[in-house]
């Protein structure tokens, strides 16, 4: 985080609200599956096999995770605009996980969504080492690092951009599960009917993505990720 500028440590923190976003609307629909958390998952995949229970679908989001990962370093390659082409997999996975709403079973759209959060982990990627922004313990360490390095004469702040990224998780999570229950109680739906649920995924995918590419890129043309026809 502190290898960044402060353009794109504020491209990172908005990424990480992202994750948070819809990691919680996630979350909360399922039932309790993650799509950017992985340690959260394979905790219950432990958990799971214990209780003799079945693992098939955290084991397909933690797949579609490292694939999302894999692709994204396929996909982004050595030459320039590598970003950019993170970027637009990472739109087009949760564009997928979107438009699969009420076409195929849920664990589909999840695992499109979890496939997306593994993939924006390399948009600061350098030398193999890519930025966490989907899931904070790493940041956590650093700061109780940094903190650390403050209190023996190190830089006062330098714990400050990665409490910054947590507390994007953060408030991203508080705003997808505002957000979340808000619909719920305006539809009086329930959480145990998640498909009626993911169709809050949409709009914030469309509205986050299209802030997040332009603050990244400049580019302020009319962009759209998808009707939202399934929007509360």
């Amino acid at each position: 985080m502190t290898r960044l500028d402060r353009q794109r440590q504020r491209v990172a923190i908005a990424l990480s609200f992202l994750a948070g976003y819809v990691d919680a609307i996630a979350f909360i629909a399922s039932g309790g599956y993650f799509v950017s958390f992985m340690s959260g998952n394979s905790t219950r995949l432990g958990v799971s096999v214990a209780g003799g229970e079945i693992i098939g679908i955290v084991s397909l989001l933690i797949a579609a995770f490292v694939g999302g990962v894999a692709l994204a370093t396929l996909v982004a390659g050595s030459g320039p605009g590598r970003r950019r082409r993170v970027m637009l997999l990472v739109c087009g996975l949760l564009t997928a996980s979107a438009a699969s709403i009420d076409l195929v079973p849920v664990p589909v759209t999840l695992a499109f969504a979890a496939a997306a959060m593994g993939a924006e982990n390399e948009v600061f990627a350098e030398g193999g080492d890519a930025l966490a922004l989907t899931y904070m313990t790493g940041a956590l360490v650093k700061i109780g690092q940094r903190l650390a390095l403050a209190l023996t004469g190190g830089p006062l702040l330098g714990w400050l951009p990665y409490a910054l990224l947590w507390l994007g998780l953060i408030a991203g999570g508080i705003a997808g599960g505002f957000f979340t229950f808000v619909c719920l109680n305006l539809l009086h739906v329930h959480t145990h009917r998640p498909c009626r649920t993911f169709n809050n995924l949409h709009r914030c995918v469309d509205i986050i993505g299209i802030e997040v590419w332009h603050f990244l890129f400049g580019n302020r043309s009319n962009l759209s990720f998808g009707n939202s026809t399934h929007f509360c």
